[in-house]
């Protein structure tokens, strides 16, 4: 076995073509999750097939090119931009002879890279142990007790069921910990919406400009960066609307096509301030080539987090880029249903605060209470 390097590791990426996206974009993408998650990319193996095989994943023959191709490059990791059942990362592995990840592993490790609060640590450990549980075989198997041999004999639990067991009880306490974070979000949404607080929350894709636009909204200064998943924890800010109601606005972590479920369920606190705000800003970069896809994959996160019925303007992104002009997009109806901004150089922000003010237009003879607006914790 192939030990993991300390300069970092070189990967082989591996794209699939089962008819469900552009192959190319597949590659692009999952070459920005490699290099987020500080691997070196040593090449790339493509290939199409009708469906998965049962036990390789990409079936005996594309796995002996794939394995020629990890020897000639010198790579220690291969990555499918794919999700893997535990046997066919097993079986990988052995083919391979070196560590197989999967899509759904990658994406957790990036995450366990950007965490920085205590809640986003909590949340993405309680992924990881999930996403795990179904491995744990993988490391312990020759550690089992009941095998035999010299003091290895007799009952009680072999090591993996020992392994799983305390594995239970740790996510038992994340749980319980992020019930806990969650009830004090659910108080806050109460006292807000008693205070008559208007919330909106900004989604999208990962790297579509959302903190850009959050920061440049607030003037608050929360980290943006050109990178997937620059942001994990939710930020909020009251921004002042001339002509609207009190408006407190969230910044949530990016979605991305194929998110894992079990981050969605880790974060399902956090992303419930998407779900219970009263507006969505659907953040989307208007230069993406996929940029379809990208909707497609945030409205199926919004729908599994139960944020489908919130109302949602989408903010097309980055148009200094592509070369269109700031504005707004209304329906047959007269109903603003878009607006284009440039979160970068600010051209359009004004048209943003003005659909705020139309949306949610200030309630004559209400004063505004004061209401502790807490970010997440540290």
């Amino acid at each position: 076995m192939i030990e993991r390097r300390s300069g970092g590791d070189r990967a082989l990426l591996v794209v699939l073509d089962f008819g469900d996206a552009d192959p190319g974009e597949r590659l692009v993408e999952i070459q920005a999750l490699a290099v987020s998650a500080g691997a070196t990319i040593a090449g790339s193996v493509a290939g199409r097939r009708q469906r998965p095989d049962a036990a390789l994943f990409a079936g005996k023959g594309k796995v002996a090119e794939i394995l020629s191709r990890r020897t000639e490059s010198g790579a220690d990791l291969v990555i499918f931009d794919h999700p893997l059942s535990p046997a066919q990362q097993r079986n990988l592995e052995r083919a391979l002879d070196c560590r197989v990840v999967d899509r759904v592993a990658l994406i957790l490790d990036i995450f366990a890279l950007r965490a920085r609060s205590a809640e986003g640590k909590l949340q993405v450990e309680l992924a990881q142990l999930d996403h795990l549980s179904t491995r744990l075989v993988r490391g312990w198997t020759h550690l089992e007790r009941q095998k035999g041999g010299i003091g290895l004999r007799g009952p009680g639990e072999t090591q993996l069921e020992t392994d799983r067991r305390l594995l239970g009880i740790r996510m038992k306490v994340l749980r319980e910990r992020l019930s806990h974070v969650a009830r004090q979000r659910a108080t806050q949404g109460r006292t807000r919406r008693r205070a008559a607080i208007r919330t909106v929350a900004l989604v999208g894709y990962t790297n579509a400009g959302k903190s850009t636009l959050f920061n440049r909204l607030t003037g608050a200064k929360s980290y943006a960066a050109d990178q997937l998943f620059a942001t994990l924890d939710t930020t909020l800010r009251r921004i002042f609307v001339p002509g609207a109601d009190t408006i407190v606005l969230s910044d949530t972590v990016g979605f991305i096509r194929d998110l894992p479920h079990d981050l969605v369920a880790a974060f399902r606190a956090t992303l419930a301030e998407a779900a219970e705000a009263d507006l969505l800003l659907h953040v989307i970069d208007a230069g993406a080539p996929n940029r379809d896809e990208q909707i497609a994959a945030v409205e199926t996160v919004i729908a599994e987090i139960g944020a489908q019925a919130v109302p949602q303007i989408r903010v097309y992104n980055k148009i200094d880029a592509v070369g269109l002009a700031p504005g707004v997009e209304r329906d047959e109806s007269g109903i603003l249903r878009a607006v284009r901004v440039s979160a970068l150089t600010g051209a359009g922000l004004a048209e943003i605060r003005n659909a705020l003010a139309e949306r949610f237009p200030a309630t004559a003879g209400r004063h505004a209470v004061p209401v502790p607006i807490q970010t997440a914790p540290a």
